[in-house]
């Protein structure tokens, strides 16, 4: 697809844009390499959704609706952007959802629909209403505008940092393809590397068997990168984005998250601190690193890290 920055950047809202992005000494003598950090959790939605869920729904009217399914930062980012104009959002979720998740999601407006069957059938509830009622449906990792969205987080990044190698979480996807696609753009030669939950590693499985694998998670500390099996068009965009993807286990990112508290004075959810939890690790290579603090919606009955 072609790629024009600047259409769209000015398809989405600029309190999503410009995120700060800086090299803290302390955190990076820490980890024990520089590190160039993004936080994408000062907006409305403490997360990066807003982006590309803004952009891929830029064309809603005013009594539109719009259904997903989602684990909550997706779905806040579908809520606002259908707020925004004029629009319905309802949301698909599983019962068990983060109570900060759905509370915030239901303040932007959306129905919240609870699936006690799982994600899996969450996703299956959204698509069937979209098909029975003749409303939008859309799905994370599927429609190419959300990563193109997401695009204009590595466009900023390589504006003002030097980096060698990528590191973000992988959920449903459309982040790191976006970054990607942005970086192709701007710095081709920058490696990226995803970061998988080790106890949901939905997306490295399917991307080491070049087939979408259906992994049953063992914890959902991460929530918000946990999904039960990447869409076939997903794991595509993927394969075709990252040089690596690695694990990080619960008490890593736990560890990553407090490291980003410690240091930067910021409450990251476990899904968003997935990227330093990686490189405190040491599993992501690379001399300059970039990363990306995704998400801050954190589940209080996870308690203290």
């Amino acid at each position: 697809m072609d790629f024009d920055d600047s259409s769209i950047r000015q398809a989405i809202p600029a309190v999503f844009l410009d995120s700060p992005q800086f090299e803290d000494p302390l955190l990076s003598t820490a980890l024990g390499v520089r590190v160039t950090l993004k936080v994408e959790t000062l907006n409305p939605l403490r997360s990066f959704k807003g982006r590309g869920v803004s952009f891929a729904l830029r064309d809603l009217t005013p009594g539109e609706t719009v259904v997903c399914a989602s684990s909550g930062n997706f779905g806040q980012a579908v809520a606002y952007a259908a707020a925004a104009r004029g629009a319905a959002a309802r949301v698909y979720a599983h019962t068990e959802l983060n109570p900060v998740k759905r509370e915030r999601m239901a303040a932007f407006g959306a129905t919240v629909i609870e699936v006690a069957e799982g994600f899996d059938a969450a996703r299956e509830r959204a698509a069937a209403e979209a098909e029975g009622d003749g409303v939008r449906l859309i799905v994370d990792g599927v429609d190419p505008a959300i990563a193109e969205g997401a695009s204009t987080i590595a466009q900023e990044l390589s504006a003002a940092a030097e980096f060698d190698t990528l590191v973000a979480p992988i959920g449903d996807g459309s982040l790191v393809t976006g970054l990607a696609l942005g970086l192709r753009a701007y710095a081709p030669n920058v490696r990226i590397v995803g970061v998988n939950p080790a106890a949901a590693p939905t997306m490295r499985e399917s991307w080491r068997a070049g087939q979408p694998v259906a992994v049953r998670p063992t914890s959902a500390l991460a929530e918000g990168i946990t999904i039960p099996r990447p869409h076939p068009e997903a794991l595509a965009r993927v394969t075709d984005a990252v040089d690596d993807i690695v694990l990080v286990n619960d008490d890593e990112l736990r560890a990553g998250m407090a490291l980003i508290e410690r240091h930067l004075a910021l409450r990251a959810e476990p899904a968003g601190a997935a990227g330093i939890a990686a490189i405190a690790a040491g599993r992501t290579g690379g001399e300059r690193i970039a990363t990306i603090i995704t998400g801050a919606n954190r589940n209080p009955a996870m308690g203290a890290v």
